[in-house]
């Protein structure tokens, strides 16, 4: 039987949404864990910092730019030698009511969680065959299984994520090619920090989770043993009532 892997070491990894939150604290995990880690999202100085600091790759790209996650696997392929996990991170959240709600802001909301993440799925996973190995980890989210009133669009976005993964899972399951989709309720992120009240409040979860939370959950994801598969893994608040 196979064994479980501890490290990393030798692997090229990719992950979006990494200027902050859970992308840059996934990024660090995978980087303890031995990786060398290509990180990605908009903001330059915080990703080169964080390359820096992790010994990895800064590329700071707009991800729904529909050319950029050929340029991502490319560039870790370039710098790294191989690429073995993708890390989908990038997204952003939009709530309101029918009638507050922006319409135009929402567009944008799927254009980044749902086509953007779509085609870093499909380029990770379309490499991953190629080379007969690897492992792309989405991150969605508790509402990628529930609904709440005001949240349906965002909620929809983090479905369609679910349906994609499982739809890959299912297609790689004969292969050494990998599908995790991790789902975090409440994270104290930089997501809410626009928000008049932050959900901490307004749900009453006085402990939220913090993004390390969720790095050890794709940390757990990414080293099973090879025959071990884990197509879902939600991780909660204890207070987080949905």
């Amino acid at each position: 039987m196979d064994t479980a892997d501890t490290t990393l070491a030798g692997q090229g990894a990719i992950v979006t949404g990494a200027s902050s939150g859970i992308g840059e604290a996934i990024a660090r995990e995978l980087a303890a864990l031995g990786a060398k880690v290509l990180v990605t999202a908009r903001r330059q100085e915080r990703l080169t910092a964080l390359a820096r600091e992790v010994g990895g790759y800064a590329l700071a790209a707009d991800i729904t730019e529909p050319q950029i996650p050929e340029q991502l696997v490319a560039t870790a392929c370039r710098e790294f030698g191989r690429c073995d996990v993708v890390v989908n991170d990038a997204g952003i959240i939009e709530v309101g009511t029918i009638e507050a709600i922006d319409i135009e802001r929402v567009c944008r909301m799927v254009r980044i969680n749902v086509e953007a993440a779509f085609r870093v799925a499909y380029t990770a996973v379309r490499h991953f065959r190629s080379q007969g190995t690897g492992h792309l980890v989405n991150v969605s989210s508790v509402m990628g299984t529930k609904v709440r009133p005001t949240a349906g669009a965002y909620s929809a976005t983090k479905y369609a994520v679910e349906a994609l993964s499982e739809a890959l899972r299912m297609e790689l399951a004969k292969s050494d090619v990998q599908v995790t989709c991790v789902e975090p309720g409440l994270v104290s992120t930089e997501l809410h920090r626009d928000w008049p009240v932050h959900p901490s409040e307004g749900m009453d979860i006085p402990h939220p989770l913090q993004p390390i939370d969720v790095a050890r959950c794709v940390r757990f994801a990414l080293t099973q043993p090879r025959h071990v598969r884990i197509p879902r893994l939600m991780v909660l608040p204890g207070e987080h009532v949905i």
